[in-house]
């Protein structure tokens, strides 16, 4: 039997490759109503539409990810501190 390759990521915190299930995806989607405008979400599912970068699942990635503007270049857009700290707080809730 053939045995099925497991996708890996890089964590923009860490910069270490993982499997896609260890990781936690930051996800950009736009907005219907206003395409220029967009949301920065978490997705624990893996599968929302829209541009994403991961994160491992420790605040301590997220907070390195934010220090070094990598999620920003990752998603090609700025994201607002008040996002930042809403992000926190959700992956806060899941650890």
């Amino acid at each position: 039997m053939h045995t099925r390759k497991e996708p890996k990521r890089k964590c923009m915190g860490c910069n270490e490759m993982f499997s896609k299930k260890e990781l936690v995806r930051v996800v950009k989607t736009k907005i219907a109503d206003d395409p220029e405008t967009y949301e920065i979400t978490l997705d624990l599912t893996g599968k929302k539409a829209g541009r994403g970068a991961y994160v491992c699942k420790k605040a301590e990635c997220l907070r390195k990810a934010r220090k070094a503007k990598r999620l920003e270049r990752a998603l090609d857009c700025s994201i607002p501190d008040d996002v930042y700290e809403k992000l926190e707080q959700e992956m806060g809730a899941d650890a």
